[in-house]
């Protein structure tokens, strides 16, 4: 079974039927025919002419002729003409003043004054070029002059003798074919010029040898007008030149020499001439443009020229121009980028080299250095912490701060501090980033990640030996020792904690996080806080309680002490998992044991590793003392782990609080335990609470 046709096959036939219909109605519509009108003895009115009254689609608007009396005038410099005749052959119109048409007596004087120099030259192209009329110059123009003259003349053949009762009037002749008039009698003032045609007088009557009378039929016979450039325009195109080269039938023909220019590319140009013309076009938008010759109502522009000329190829060129504009902005872009490329590699070698001021990175920058935040090292109460790379190809961690005070602080702090200080202990700060919501800090990468996860047993991490934990230790006391003298001003950590401690490929500790620090000048003991600061269990007491000392310098003590204390038992200080209030705080623990001399065996140190052991615990002891006052500065620790273990006093036993109460019952049950353990709690890389802690002060 053969299919049967589809409906679109069906409908197509149907729909261009319909929209040909619609097209001829609406062409109609645009352009109706319009008939010819009459008169007097002026009949056939048509294009470009139209009779007043007529349709509005009808003729020209400037070619407008007026029926009165039965006589057709047109106005020419506000002033009326009549209407001899129309010849649509030679497209000229003949007119003459409507004074010398009414008044028949030799008293006739023009009622308009017109010169040729109301009309444009013959040499115009294009209706656009017209005058103050729209028709080109009289040919065979004949100028007569009207003078009023004080005084009789007499003697002079040129001056002809108007008969009005007005003065002494004469009428002076000039023709394209004489100089213009001069030498005008003195006394002798113009009057009114009118036109007549130079071809109407006889051989005699041209030497001036001519009565008013024969002059007034001269004028009533009128002179010549043409609209052929009008003809040349819808015959031709745009702005192209042509003459008539047959009057029988209005037959023209187009100059030639035109074809090749801009807007002057025709159907009567040969092919080459069409051919360079769309060629120019290329650069000046060429309009290609005909009409038909046997139509000269409703004429239809032919539109595939002028839409390759004004459409395709310039967008063809623009396009063309666009790209090498795009390609010249690519390649300053590049090279701009590696210009700055090179500027910022030498910015950052010098900063890592010089340890100056950080950079301030863009947020993309930012973005693009980590890998769109692919690699990350560790999470903590801040935000996360990224690995990064630089166009230096320096190895950098970029902490994202996803929690911060109000204002900001805790990053102004970080960036303030760490940013003007250089010590191989103290992490180094390479930039920064501030975009909105947005902060970072780009730091030095540690490739061994932070010391709590070596401390804190943990499966997958190599244990490390007492003289490279007491190697750590004395690095660490160091650092903290600069902070506190080292700088022009003195810098509180208030956050001395083991995942705040980074250690380097060497493992060589950096103390790092500096979002709770403050500022403090070398010569002031005391500063002052509005809330407590640090991480719960390295804390000192008078964060919380004002009656045991000032703030100073010294809550760091107690934090290193308490750093200290976890590094050489390996173990957190606080365990939970206790069910023994003398394991549940390590501290007091060891406290007692060195108290009543009971040897404290550390399972996996060698002898050395045992005294380097004991000897931290002397100084952490003496650093986690209640009152600031019985602590050592941070040069007097670095002092003491540097020093021989045999020049170490016990210091009294470690407290909570003002006024506790040791119970030494809570130690019975383990007064012959003289071993530990290490701890399996883990925490992250730059992990654990940066938050500011705010407990009421108690007294």
């Amino acid at each position: 079974m053969e299919p049967n046709p589809s409906f679109s096959s069906v409908l197509v036939p149907i729909f261009a039927t319909i929209l040909l219909v619609l097209i001829q109605n609406c062409t109609a519509k645009s352009n109706p025919a319009c008939p010819t009108s009459t008169c007097g003895k002026i009949g056939n009115i048509s294009y470009p002419f139209r009779l007043k009254g007529d349709p509005s689609y009808c003729g020209d608007p400037r070619y407008e002729l007026d029926c009165v009396n039965n006589n057709t005038t047109v106005t020419l410099i506000s002033g009326k003409y009549h209407v001899q005749s129309i010849d649509y052959k030679r497209y000229k119109i003949v007119v003459s003043d409507a004074g010398a048409v009414e008044d028949a007596t030799c008293s006739f004087i023009p009622r308009s004054f017109i010169s040729d120099r109301n009309f444009t030259p013959t040499v115009i192209v294009s209706p656009k070029d017209f005058g103050s009329q729209p028709f080109i110059e009289p040919s065979d123009i004949l100028r007569i002059g009207y003078f009023n003259c004080t005084n009789p003349v007499s003697g002079d053949p040129r001056y002809i003798k108007v008969d009005t009762r007005r003065g002494h009037v004469y009428a002076l002749l000039d023709s394209s074919f004489e100089n213009k008039v001069k030498d005008i009698k003195v006394g002798c003032n113009l009057m009114v010029a009118t036109l007549a045609n130079w071809r109407r007088l006889s051989e005699t009557q041209k030497g001036n040898n001519i009565s008013y009378g024969e002059l007034h039929k001269v004028i009533i016979e009128g002179f010549e007008l043409s609209w052929l450039p009008v003809v040349c325009k819808d015959r031709c195109g745009k702005r192209t030149k042509c003459h008539v080269v047959n009057e029988s039938n209005g037959q023209v023909q187009c100059e030639k020499r035109f074809c090749h220019y801009a807007y002057h590319t025709t159907d009567k140009c040969e092919p080459w001439h069409q051919i360079l013309g769309y060629t120019r076009g290329i650069g000046s938008r060429i309009t290609f443009s005909t009409r038909q010759l046997d139509n000269p109502v409703g004429l239809q522009y032919f539109d595939g020229g002028i839409f390759i000329g004004r459409n395709v190829i310039p967008i063809f060129v623009a396009a063309r121009y666009l790209f090498g504009l795009i390609l010249i902005l690519v390649l300053l872009v590049y090279k701009w980028r590696r210009r700055h490329l090179s500027k910022y590699e030498y910015i950052e070698n010098f900063l890592v080299d010089n340890n100056l001021n950080p950079i301030r990175y863009e947020y993309r920058e930012i973005k693009k250095m980590t890998g769109g935040f692919k690699v990350k090292l560790g999470q903590g109460g801040f935000g996360a912490v990224y690995k990064g790379k630089l166009r230096s190809g320096l190895d950098v961690a970029v902490k994202m701060l996803s929690k911060s005070d109000t204002n900001g602080q805790d990053f102004i702090s970080e960036v303030a501090t760490i940013g003007r200080i250089h010590h191989v202990n103290v992490v180094r700060l390479v930039g920064y980033c501030v975009n909105g919501k947005r902060c970072a800090l780009v730091y030095e990468f540690m490739p061994n990640g932070s010391l709590d996860k070596y401390i804190f047993s943990k499966e997958e991490t190599a244990p490390l030996s007492y003289e490279k934990i007491y190697e750590i230790s004395l690095g660490i006391a160091h650092g903290i020792a600069y902070l506190h003298q080292g700088c022009d001003m003195q810098i509180l950590h208030f956050d001395i904690k083991p995942h705040n401690i980074l250690l380097n490929d060497d493992f060589i500790p950096k103390v790092s996080d500096f979002g709770l620090a403050k500022l403090s000048p070398v010569n002031n003991s005391v500063v002052i806080l509005t809330a407590a600061r640090g991480t719960l269990g390295y804390m000192a007491p008078e964060l919380f309680y004002k009656n045991i000392g000032g703030i100073s310098y010294k809550a760091d003590v107690y934090s290193f002490g308490m750093l200290l204390m976890e590094m050489a038992g390996k173990r957190r200080n606080s365990n939970p998992r206790e069910e023994h209030s003398s394991q549940h705080y390590f501290p007091f623990w060891i406290y007692d044991q060195f108290k009543e001399e009971k040897y404290v065996d550390i399972g996996d140190a060698s002898e050395e590793g045992n005294i380097l052991a004991k000897k931290m615990f002397f100084v952490a002891l003496w650093c986690i003392q209640l009152k600031p006052d019985d602590r050592p500065s941070m040069n007097k620790a670095v002092e003491m782990l540097e020093g021989k273990l045999e020049d170490l006093e016990l210091p009294p036993r470690p407290s909570f609080y003002p006024n506790e109460t040791y119970n030494k019952n809570d130690d019975e049950i383990f007064s012959d335990q003289t071993s530990f353990t290490d701890s399996t709690i883990s925490d992250q890389y730059f992990g654990g609470s940066i938050n500011s802690a705010s407990p009421e002060n108690s007294s």
